[in-house]
């Protein structure tokens, strides 16, 4: 995913800068960057790789070094920024999140149009931030240039430029993604993350509307672009992406998986002994679902978060189904002899919480009962990088769809999104039987959206139910 986070200060920035970009470290997997402004010494920038390192331990030395009033920094999964860019609008830093589906068309166009080349990264891609600045700087001004982005890319993307007048900060023109503003005396943020500045002495001034582009500046926040009046923010967030202090469009993550677990207990009538979460994200869910079921709750995994990061962080399925099972460490005086109730955030590709099963059982559970907090995936999705692995047939239903229907694409795909059919009744027994599950039930996704409690329309359920 990435994240990114701004600061506008009349003093030096770069403390609130480092701490403020480093609370979005659950975001990102692959690279971590700085760059700043100072009227005096100019632009400045640091990127590092955090594949195997904490952002704070790669940047500490440049805390001390850099310099500036104004500065962005980010938490990329895939690209190395900010980048630093020099062209006609004159000298600015840019980091973005989101992601780019038309990049060959806009890369083609580009080119017709004059534009001489593109660095590929490593992998033979070109950078998507590049290629927003790109585009960006086809346009006579800045504000012109990111709403001319913002059409043009076919997906989704949410920006920060910084120049020396101020940040301009855009949100992607469906809200897909959130943009937090928030002020204390003499300064002003911007981040993905709200709860990043609450420990800086920051206060939430106001979320940015879809599409809005705003400049940021010391003294205040200037709407340079208005909001649209269409929403379609990303559902998952809630569910699994944001840290439990995150709060989204007014909506406790914490409480909505609160309010999650607590509509699955009402649709469940399983017996089990404890209700136990998967780590991390699986864990308010299941305490939503102990305290509406009066079940108890129970952590007979523990993760070990000293060392071992994230389990999507590695390329190889093969390290990240490793570094998941060496991370949580069991109990086994709260699983010996026990029925339990396993709640996970999600269910991608089936192999890591098979093997958590599997793991219960050999630890001697009676019984593991698995309830995904969130539908059954069916779709990839094309509007933000949640995997750049994950095809729609890495997904364990789509896998499982296929053996049913003897092909890859069938006309009947929606029916396996509505849990009132027999296709998906077979579709969740056919999972749980290859997973070694004594039962599977999916939360619904009617109870998805209400546990969020927004407009429903203002929700993408893409990755559900196809419907964009």
């Amino acid at each position: 995913m990435g994240g990114f986070f701004g600061v506008a200060s009349q003093d030096d920035c770069l403390l609130d800068l480092f701490f403020g970009t480093d609370y979005h470290s659950h975001l990102g997997t692959r690279r971590a960057g700085m760059a700043v402004y100072d009227p005096e010494k100019g632009f400045d920038r640091a990127i590092h790789n955090i594949e195997n390192s904490p952002f704070r331990t790669k940047f500490d030395k440049d805390v001390s070094e850099m310099k500036g009033r104004l500065g962005i920094g980010c938490i990329s999964d895939y690209e190395p920024q900010p980048l630093i860019v020099r062209s006609h609008h004159g000298t600015y830093a840019i980091v973005t999140v989101g992601r780019i589906n038309n990049a060959e068309e806009i890369v083609k166009s580009l080119f017709e149009s004059g534009h001489s080349h593109f660095l590929e990264m490593s992998g033979g891609d070109i950078n998507a931030t590049e290629l927003v600045a790109a585009v960006i700087n086809q346009k006579d001004d800045l504000l012109e240039g990111i709403r001319y982005a913002q059409e043009t890319i076919d997906g989704s993307m949410t920006m920060l430029l910084l120049t020396p007048q101020g940040i301009y900060a855009a949100r992607d023109k469906l809200g897909r993604t959130p943009v937090s503003i928030g002020q204390k005396p003499g300064a002003h943020c911007v981040a993905f993350e709200g709860f990043a500045y609450l420990n800086l002495g920051y206060t939430m001034e106001r979320e940015l509307g879809p599409g809005e582009v705003a400049l940021v500046t010391p003294e205040g926040v200037e709407t340079l672009a208005a909001p649209g009046d269409k929403m379609k923010i990303c559902t998952f967030l809630w569910v699994y992406y944001g840290y439990p202090s995150s709060s989204y469009e007014g909506v406790s993550v914490e409480e909505m998986r609160y309010r999650c677990g607590a509509k699955m207990a009402q649709r469940d009538d399983v017996k089990v002994d404890t209700v136990a979460g998967v780590p991390d994200s699986g864990l308010a869910h299941a305490i939503g679902y102990a305290n509406a079921s009066g079940i108890p709750f129970s952590r007979p995994l523990i993760k070990y978060t000293p060392t071992w990061p994230r389990s999507f962080m590695p390329t190889m399925q093969s390290q990240r189904d490793m570094i998941a099972k060496m991370k949580l460490i069991p109990i086994h005086e709260l699983i010996r002899d026990r029925s339990l109730l396993l709640i996970d955030d999600s269910i991608v590709r089936g192999t890591q919480l098979r093997e958590t099963t599997d793991f219960l059982f050999k630890s001697g559970a009676k019984e593991v009962h698995v309830r995904p907090a969130c539908p059954p995936l069916l779709y990839s999705c094309k509007y933000l990088n949640f995997s750049r692995s994950t095809t729609s047939m890495d997904l364990i239903t789509r896998r499982v769809i296929r053996e049913m229907e003897g092909t890859s694409h069938p006309k009947n795909l929606e029916r396996y999104a509505d849990p009132e059919t027999c296709e998906y009744q077979k579709m969740v027994e056919t999972i749980g039987h290859q997973r070694n599950f004594t039962t599977l039930r999916y939360h619904r996704l009617d109870d998805l959206m209400d546990s969020v409690g927004i407009d429903k329309c203002k929700l993408c359920t893409y990755c559900w139910n196809g419907k964009e």
